[in-house]
């Protein structure tokens, strides 16, 4: 089982002078979910290297069990500082990619051709795919074929606008998680800010908020097990 995980590599949250990044839990949590039943992972991100992590995300209050596990871990910690340039990788290498959030993939995922294409072709080789908080996001762009935008008429989550606006942020993002999947015809609903919320339609599995991150890897993994059948 070979399973890709996207990161993003935007630091700077818009003008504000602040940092931002990939949010550790939503890494730690899906990849310990994967490591331990398996997989082989490989991490990417659009410049390759060291991916920036929002400070915030490591902060006491954010941290978990497995954050501070993938902290101690030299492998893993080794491992995200030499991750591979998303323009090399190619989807028939994989049997999944999920995406972690953060702010960051809203600048960067979200309008990388690469990435756009990627998830693409995924969906079109029936493989599933899993995206959690922001990075539903990363969606916004992503037709199939026929020219439909990927999330018209499926049941979706993501980072909530009562979210965004508890992190006071709802100023400062280059666009709205939930509303835009709404706008690009997503059936979106969510669950208790911040409290774990998955939904799966077909091969599309979203997570609201960081405590979905480790949900959705297993309804992930569900799903490739199901599928090995």
């Amino acid at each position: 089982m070979k399973i890709l995980m996207v990161l993003t590599s935007h630091d700077m949250l818009g003008d504000t002078g602040r940092k931002t990044g990939f949010w550790l839990e939503e890494l730690a949590a899906p990849y310990y979910v994967f490591k331990d039943a398996g997989a082989v992972i490989t991490l990417a991100s659009p410049n390759g290297g060291q991916p920036p992590l929002d400070p915030k995300s490591n902060e006491p209050s954010s941290q978990t069990d497995q954050t501070r596990r993938f902290e101690a871990d030299a492998a893993a910690t080794a491992q995200l500082a030499t991750t591979v340039r998303l323009d090399s990788v190619s989807q028939a290498d994989f049997d999944t990619v999920f995406y972690p959030g953060g702010h960051g993939p809203l600048w960067d995922l979200a309008e990388d051709r690469t990435s756009i294409k990627l998830i693409q072709s995924f969906v079109e080789a029936g493989k599933p795919v899993a995206l959690v908080c922001h990075a539903p996001g990363v969606l916004r762009h992503v037709e199939m074929s026929d020219g439909q935008a990927l999330v018209a008429g499926k049941k979706v989550t993501g980072f909530a606008n009562t979210e965004e606006a508890g992190v006071g942020l709802t100023d400062i993002v280059p666009f709205l998680v939930e509303d835009e999947l709404k706008a690009k015809g997503g059936l979106y609903s969510k669950g208790a800010d911040w409290g774990s919320y998955v939904v799966e339609d077909g091969l599309l599995i979203t997570g609201q908020n960081p405590a979905s991150s480790g949900a959705a890897a297993s309804a992930l993994l569900k799903q490739l097990a199901a599928s090995a059948i």
